[in-house]
């Protein structure tokens, strides 16, 4: 999970390289109405019912203005927000809040809007045994927040990146010549702990799969009649994961297939934002 510490060793940078991106040069909207530290507090509200997440990075973004940035939460990360909720007040240099300002906010609404949405996905969900995971199609150098947020909206992670698992797609197969070549491959290579997961797009295929001794069969864009044919076939002796185009609209009616997993690449490219915004800047005395 993203902790302070968390923040220091892998976030830090990514949170500098947003801030450098909106300040070239300096914040000159700022500095022409500010010239000196000014004491200031302003309200942190959401504007819409959701699920928070990014209140650390949120916060940490100001502090690296401003390590006297002093900020009170009336949420955590994981909650249900509503309308009109006052989140925060963040009080620190005026100069600093209003710098940070925009990249604070687009964390946080972004990774907000993940945890939303998965949370919408993983309700409808419910009754199933399928677990609802993300998938590799983030944000670049936006993964670490992204897939956090999955979590904090009630769904599971896939491999965080290329070193922590097998998966052998349509194109590894392709390259090695076939489905039991590329599994033979990776067994031969992969570390014994690795697990091994094997993409199919038939029924063939996943035959072909059970046969190697993939750990992990993912039906990939296959019709539900498909899919449950699938789930007969392959009969425990792996897991199944479903994969392609899965959606909040959707979703709902693969809970009959029995497979194990549902990987849904939406969660993290469609989620809208939830909107929330720092309002009600003023001055206010040191001390």
């Amino acid at each position: 999970m993203i902790d302070e510490v968390t923040i220091r060793i892998r976030a830090e940078e990514l949170i500098r390289m947003a801030l450098a991106e909106d300040v070239t040069g300096e914040d000159i909207s700022t500095n022409s109405v500010l010239h000196g530290r000014q004491e200031g507090e302003a309200e942190l509200l959401c504007k819409q019912e959701g699920v928070i997440a990014g209140l650390p990075v949120f916060a940490h973004t100001f502090r690296l203005l401003d390590e006297s940035v002093q900020i009170c939460f009336f949420a955590k990360d994981g909650d249900r927000v509503h309308k009109g909720q006052k989140l925060a007040t963040v009080r620190g240099d005026m100069r600093a809040i209003l710098t940070g300002e925009r990249t604070a906010l687009n964390f946080l609404q972004r990774m907000s809007g993940i945890a939303t949405y998965t949370a919408q996905m993983v309700q409808l969900l419910e009754g199933s045994k399928l677990r609802l995971v993300d998938t590799r199609k983030t944000t670049p150098n936006m993964r670490l927040f992204e897939k956090y947020a999955v979590r904090m909206g009630g769904g599971g992670n896939h491999r965080y990146n290329l070193s922590d698992a097998v998966l052998l797609k349509d194109n590894h197969i392709g390259a090695a010549g076939g489905v039991a070549q590329a599994v033979a491959r990776a067994k031969a290579y992969a570390p014994f702990i690795c697990k091994i997961e094997v993409e199919v797009e038939t029924l063939s295929m996943a035959q072909e799969a059970v046969e190697a001794g993939a750990d992990i069969i993912m039906l990939d864009n296959m019709s539900h009649d498909e899919m449950k044919q699938a789930v007969r076939l392959i009969d425990g002796r792996a897991l199944v994961e479903i994969s392609g185009n899965v959606t909040r609209e959707s979703v709902s009616a693969l809970k009959d297939i029995g497979a194990d997993v549902v990987s849904c690449g939406a969660l993290t490219h469609s989620a809208p934002i939830l909107d929330v915004s720092l309002k009600n800047l003023h001055p206010v005395s040191a001390g």
